[in-house]
């Protein structure tokens, strides 16, 4: 059973408790009150409505797609769908919030209490529990960098529709978070509901985290805003705990804030005092009746519901033989998946499966790229497979016109062809060869016969460089242990 981390201070033991609130953008091609687009990267207030300006006299409409993938994504997080929701005007003031309010959702969210279970590594699972989730319209964007004197405000973000996903305060280190994270993460991209790109803002985490001793009472707990990769949050979390730590040790006490995590720097500062629900002054929009959902409607969406990561990955274990770390990796994102079941279709699983993970994930890796964003697509993969499992190329070689393909472009078996690097399995002419390496190397054949076996190697490796890696290793070795053990 794993043990969470804790922290050691200069007065002893202490515990790290924390809870997430995602962010993330509904995947809807119009706003949650207007029918402005939600393009990312559009030219800055270009997509803005009267509605979204604020204009007096303009009434919000609700997004019927936006409340669907909030009941998907409910049913995703295994949460009670409400047949009632309320949205409600959260009031605070800032230059780009036209309204002067968010239209947001507090006593009556869409959906209320569920759970997921995190992966921990080695089999471990823990459950999360999960508050709520309710729909809520983004602000707009400050520009600080367009004037050396002044700021500007974008509004192509007002409006977007947002579902903030709320867990229990149940987790108690890094790992557990970003564990937590990928998996909503993994889920929300799944289901299609958001496109879970963390690097363009829409899927974004604040962090709540306070220390304690093991077993007493929750601390005070500070609020880290607008964390947007899984890296940051868990340094984030480290940085504050211990933050939290010196502060108590010293004597003093935790300020209920708001802080801003600087990765430059690794630190968090603050940005203003913790607001309470009652700051906001939280009423029912006079201008939005009652989501009244009906429960065909909520049966609906959980019947459509497709094969989330955890069914996925036992399907790959039982019908693939695929080990559990193999068939956790290629289930973490739904791009993974796909593309391992297109490579894999007629093709030896735990194969394709193991060059996947280790050679075109390392790859992807290096020069940062999604699997969306691959040059060398599953079909392409898929051929090069092929050519090893003919006997045409070797595994060795495969590496070597991969890389070609995946820098340079083109398919694996143009590149053979170009490059004259398919395998050499005629017998007779390997023979020849590897008779010449042996008569021509007395002293190395006296040494193996002698009883230095580990010389085989080496022959071997005269034979590939005599071939230029294109001999067949298989018929390599067979020739090879003939003629030394004669």
């Amino acid at each position: 059973m794993r043990k969470p981390i804790t922290l050691k201070g200069e007065t002893g033991t202490w515990e790290m408790v924390i809870g997430l609130e995602i962010h993330a953008q509904v995947n809807c091609k119009s706003k949650l009150f207007s029918g402005s687009a939600t393009d990312f990267g559009a030219s800055p207030n270009s997509q803005v409505s009267y509605v979204d300006a604020a204009m007096p006299g303009m009434l919000p409409v609700i997004n019927n797609e936006a409340v669907n993938q909030a009941i998907k994504t409910g049913h995703a997080l295994n949460t009670k769908i409400n047949n009632i929701s309320i949205f409600d005007r959260k009031n605070y003031f800032y230059p780009d919030l036209p309204q002067g309010y968010q239209i947001s959702q507090f006593k009556s969210p869409i959906v209320g209490e569920g759970w997921i279970v995190i992966d921990l590594g080695k089999g471990e699972t823990k459950k999360i529990g999960i508050e709520r989730l309710h729909l809520e319209q983004d602000a707009g964007k400050l520009m600080h960098d367009q004037h050396p004197r002044l700021s500007f405000v974008d509004l192509n973000r007002s409006g977007i529709p947002l579902m903030e996903i709320v867990s229990m305060p149940d987790m108690r280190d890094w790992e557990e978070a970003g564990a937590y994270l990928r998996k909503l993460r993994s889920i929300v991209r799944y289901i299609g509901s958001c496109d879970g790109n963390m690097d363009q803002g829409s899927l974004r985490c604040d962090a709540n985290i306070s220390v304690r001793r093991p077993g007493e009472e929750f601390g005070t707990r500070c609020e880290l805003k607008n964390i947007n990769s899984v890296k940051f949050m868990m340094k984030a979390v480290e940085y504050e705990a211990y933050r939290q730590i010196e502060i108590i040790e010293n004597g003093g006490e935790v300020k209920q804030e708001t802080r801003l995590y600087d990765p430059n720097k690794n630190e968090t500062r603050s940005m203003r005092s913790k607001e309470e629900a009652h700051d906001y002054r939280y009423f029912p929009d006079p201008d939005l009746l009652p989501l009244n959902i009906s429960n065909e409607r909520i049966e609906k969406y959980k019947n459509e519901l497709p094969e989330l990561p955890d069914q996925k990955r036992e399907r790959f274990q039982k019908d693939f033989g695929l080990s559990f770390y193999d068939a956790d990796v290629l289930t973490a994102d739904k791009s993974y998946a796909d593309f391992f079941e297109i490579v894999s279709k007629n093709r030896d699983t735990k194969f394709v499966a193991n060059w996947i993970i280790t050679n075109f994930f390392a790859m992807l890796n290096e020069v940062e790229k999604s699997v969306e964003e691959s040059p060398v697509n599953a079909e392409q993969l898929g051929e090069l497979f092929d050519l090893i499992k003919e006997g045409i190329i070797s595994g060795r070689t495969a590496k070597e016109v991969f890389e070609e393909m995946f820098t340079k472009g083109g398919n694996a078996g143009d590149i053979v062809d170009a490059k004259g690097l398919k395998q050499i399995s005629n017998t007779d002419e390997l023979e020849s060869m590897a008779k010449n390496i042996i008569e021509e190397n007395p002293d190395q054949v006296s040494k193996f016969k002698n009883g230095n076996e580990k010389l085989f190697g080496w022959f071997v490796g005269q034979m590939m460089k005599s071939t230029g890696g294109t001999a067949n290793p298989k018929v390599v070795n067979e020739i090879l242990k003939n003629l030394l053990n004669k």
